[in-house]
Order: C-alpha cells, then structure tokens, then sequence
C-alpha cells in the first residue's frame, strides 16, 4: 500500500523499533480538513472545542493558524497512516501565558489521538507515540520544557500526560478568546509539564 503522505516534508522523522515510523508533517489546512474534522467531531473530542463545527470552519481555523509565527498544527503519521493532531506554541503569545509564569524555553502542547480503530485498544501505543512528539519538540526544537492544559474534566488526558513523566502544576482558568476566525470560550485547565532533564536525563 502506497503512502499517500511520502511526497510531504517532514519536520521530524523517527523509526522506533517494534513500532513503525512516525512523521511530523506540517499541516495542510484544506487538504488534511477531512481527516481532522472527522476526529475533532467526534464525542471523545468535545474538549477539544470543535464540535458542531463543519469540515470548512475547521479548515479555516488552521488555515488561520498557519498565518501565525507563534502557534503551528501538525499531522502526526505512522507507516502513511494518520495518527495524531498536534499543536505546538509560544506560551507567551497564548492565553496559557497569563495563568502561569512562563519560563524561557517553554513550549506548549495540544494534542488530539486518533480515533483507536477497529482493532479497539493498543497497549503501549499511545507512550511510544507521545514519546516521539517528546523528542522532536525537546530536542529537535531545542525546547526546554513543555507545558500542556488539557481542560480538568479530562481525566484520561491528564493521566496520559503523568504516566508520561510530566509533573501536575496548578489548576487556572485561561480567559476566552474572541477573534474573526475563532472563538475558544474560557477553559478550566489542568497545567502539567515536563522538562527536558526528566525527559532526556545526561
């Protein structure tokens, strides 16, 4: 089966063992629109704040995105297949700037799984993924610490991003944000972080 992502750049490429090879591909905002609306409509989503929206308003929100030198969207690809969304960002330009002290170096984080498939759950899966995000977003992009806000509500998130090393900061509400190509409504959000030296110890 061919890969109908091999034509694309990649802004990292890891083979892991056991695994596959995982690609992190800058977004294409019309020509991913399908895959993501499909993800970000789902129930399992509704945190992510996109629900109701169609596949054109959520093409139009990256495409708004991508005009930004502060927040960048990425597909995550393993072996040609799509499997996560990821969002990365300068927490200073971000509403998450103005709950926590923002340190040189951060970096923010959202990220969105795809759907499990019909093969249900997949043991290990998941870790060996976010660990591959880790490792472009710490050491590709010379990152010294991530920070991450998934809303309090979401609790497999958030004991997703512990299992993963990251340490529980405080909980915060992030302010709503009003603009002509998006409206995120005020979040009650969970700060969690991991740094490169936990991440990557010499």
């Amino acid at each position: 089966m061919s890969d109908p992502y091999a034509a694309r750049t990649a802004v990292h490429e890891q083979a892991v063992d056991g695994f596959g090879t995982v690609r992190v591909l800058p977004l294409d905002a019309k020509g991913d629109a399908e895959v993501i609306h499909g993800w970000v409509s789902e129930e399992r989503a509704a945190f992510w704040g996109m629900n109701g929206l169609t596949r054109d308003q959520v093409a139009d929100i990256y495409a708004h995105m991508d005009t930004l030198d502060t927040h960048h969207a990425h597909l995550v690809v393993r072996d040609g297949e799509p499997v996560a969304l990821l969002q990365t960002y300068e927490p200073g330009a971000d509403r998450v700037g103005e709950a926590y002290e923002v340190r040189p170096g951060d970096i923010g984080v959202h990220l969105l799984l795809a759907p499990a498939g019909p093969g249900g759950a997949r043991p290990g899966w998941t870790a060996l993924l976010v660990s591959v995000i880790t490792v472009y977003v710490l050491l590709t992009l010379d990152r010294q610490r991530i920070v991450v806000d998934p809303d309090v509500r979401n609790d497999r998130a958030i004991a997703r991003f512990l299992r993963q090393g990251f340490e529980a900061g405080p909980k915060v509400v992030l302010p709503e944000i009003d603009l002509p190509d998006v409206y995120l409504p005020e979040k009650h959000a969970q700060l969690a972080f991991l740094s490169r030296a936990v991440a990557f110890p010499a």
